[in-house]
Parts: C-alpha cells; sequence; structure tokens
C-alpha cells in the first residue's frame, strides 16, 4: 500500500511529533524519483545519509541553516499542502514560510471572531494572564492586568538573579538600540527574539492571524508576541540568566553572548518541544467556553 512513487515504505524520517513537525537541515531538499527526499552531511540529531520524507504526512518541514531547497521540491510541497519554514537552528529565528497546511480555515475565523468582540478578546487576554499567573484574575482592566503582570515578572527577575549569583538593577530595553543596555538585559533580549521567533513558527504551523493580537495590539506579530510571552517565564528569563552565568565574564563581546543565548535556546526548544507546545496552547485558546473566566492551563 503507498508504495512506489511515493517512496513512503522505505521513508526513514516519519514525523514522531504528533504535529507533524519535520526538522532538517545541513543538507539538500529535493524531489528524487517522484518523492521528496533529504541528503544531509549531519547534524547532531540526524546521521549523515539520504532519506525519504513522508511529505504527504507531514504538516510542516522546519529548514535549519546548511540548507537548501530545489524549485521541484517547492512544488512538491506545495501541491500536497505541506508548509515549509525556514527557521535558524532549533526556532531561534523565522526568516520565511510557506504555511499552507490542512485546507481549513476554522481556526483563523475562530481568532478573528474573538478578536473582533471587545468583551471575548479581553476573555482570551485574561485567558492568557490566567495561564500565566497561575489563577483567574477578578480584575477586567486590560491595563491593571499588565500591572499585575509585570509585578510578578519584576519578581521573578530578581529570584533568577539571585539563583544565578547575578547583580540586576532592573530591566532595560530601548527598542531603537536593544545593545545599549548592560549584559543582562542583552541576554534576556536575545531570548525574547529566539522566542517570539519560536512563536511564529508556530502562528506560521497552524495558520493563525499573526496581526491579531489579544495583550499585543500594535506589531504585525502581535499574535506571535501574546504566544511568546506565555513562555516567557518557563523559557525566556531562565535561558537568559543562565547563559549569562554559564558564559562568565567575557568583557564586551556581544558577538559572544547573543551566540551562546541563541545556541541554549535552540536547545531548550528541540529538548522541551517548545513549538509543539505553543502549538497546543493556541489551539486551546481558541476553544469554545465561557470566555469571561479562564480555564486551566493544557498539560
Amino acid at each position: 500500500m503507498l508504495k512506489g512513487r511515493l517512496g513512503l515504505e522505505t521513508a526513514r524520517i516519519p514525523y514522531k511529533d504528533r504535529h507533524g513537525l519535520v526538522w532538517l537541515g545541513r543538507g539538500n531538499l529535493a524531489v528524487k524519483d517522484g518523492t521528496l527526499g533529504f541528503n544531509t552531511v549531519g547534524s547532531d540529531e540526524l546521521a549523515a545519509g539520504e532519506y525519504d520524507i513522508p511529505f504527504q504526512m507531514v504538516t510542516c518541514v522546519l529548514l535549519q541553516p546548511g540548507s537548501t531547497v530545489s524549485h521541484d521540491a517547492l512544488r512538491l510541497l506545495a501541491r500536497h499542502g505541506t508548509g515549509l519554514v525556514v527557521t535558524g537552528e532549533g526556532g531561534v529565528r523565522m526568516y520565511a514560510s510557506m504555511p499552507f497546511g490542512p485546507d481549513a480555515s476554522g481556526l483563523a475565523r475562530r481568532q478573528a471572531t474573538l478578536w473582533g468582540d471587545e468583551t471575548k478578546r479581553l476573555g482570551v487576554a485574561r485567558r492568557m494572564y490566567a495561564w500565566r499567573l497561575g489563577e483567574v484574575m477578578p480584575e477586567r482592566n486590560i491595563n491593571v492586568l499588565r500591572g499585575i503582570e509585570g509585578a510578578r515578572v519584576k519578581a521573578l527577575y530578581e529570584l533568577l538573579a539571585q539563583q544565578h549569583g547575578i547583580s540586576w538593577t532592573g530591566r532595560r530595553y530601548d527598542r531603537k538600540n536593544p545593545d545599549a543596555t548592560n549584559r543582562l538585559n542583552q541576554a534576556i533580549n536575545h531570548a525574547a527574539v529566539a522566542t517570539r521567533s519560536c512563536a511564529m513558527v508556530a502562528v506560521a504551523a497552524v495558520g493563525a492571524i499573526a496581526q491579531l493580537g489579544f495583550i499585543h495590539e500594535d506589531s504585525g506579530m502581535a499574535f506571535c508576541l501574546d504566544i511568546a510571552d506565555l513562555f516567557r517565564d518557563s523559557v525566556t528569563l531562565p535561558v537568559a540568566f543562565s547563559s549569562l552565568a554559564k558564559l562568565g565574564p567575557t568583557g564586551n563581546d556581544k558577538s559572544a553572548l547573543e551566540r551562546a543565548v541563541r545556541k541554549r535556546c535552540g536547545q531548550v526548544f528541540r529538548r522541551d518541544k517548545v513549538v509543539s507546545k505553543m502549538i497546543d496552547k493556541i489551539k486551546a485558546l481558541f476553544d469554545e467556553g465561557e470566555w469571561d473566566v479562564a480555564p486551566q492551563a493544557p498539560p
């Protein structure tokens, strides 16, 4: 069954992720004998060799650095509705995408419906705050909720600084010049960019609308920022503090700090399946329910 041209009977890279995500790097994605193949020089996760890709069973191919893709491969992916996202190592950057995915618009329509209703939009925001804070806040003013969340994050900054033996003088961030601050703030900036990129991959994979955020508003990636913030406490900040502590004093070598943070982010993203968890969060966020009361966070 399904033998021959599709090459599925000999495919050696089955998608193990239940969302159908396949991570490829350091190789060439091309069509051979009518099926999609990946010829790689090898990486930490995949030995050198030629592999068949069961593209009809895959939702999205995530192509990492050191890779090329042929015109015929793009044509085949597009024909079968398989998405292709070009990312940094481990998803720490998102450069381009063609997220065709399943031929369905239900999730995007649900997002737009909830976003277009002011009451339900606030309900979704409160749901996200409940996930982050571990409790449903009685307050319904979005600015007050932001203030409560900000106070919690400030306390987390101080706790992580104490745990890693790092001096903490407060969060500083200049959007026009993100490097114009101390090394710890730079590390947080780099980790935040990486987590946002991971969220961009998840949003593209499910076909959600990046511009329609529920907490963030002005950015063209507002919803990606919403999803990234759900992982600030568990991923972004711990990675930033631990990376700086491990790197130790290196003077003003900003490039070394950025490399260390990006590398650590990629390791954590792969180990903890962060993209998959983000996809689960997005789907749970738009579940039917009482939008004035936030449910428990999904496992």
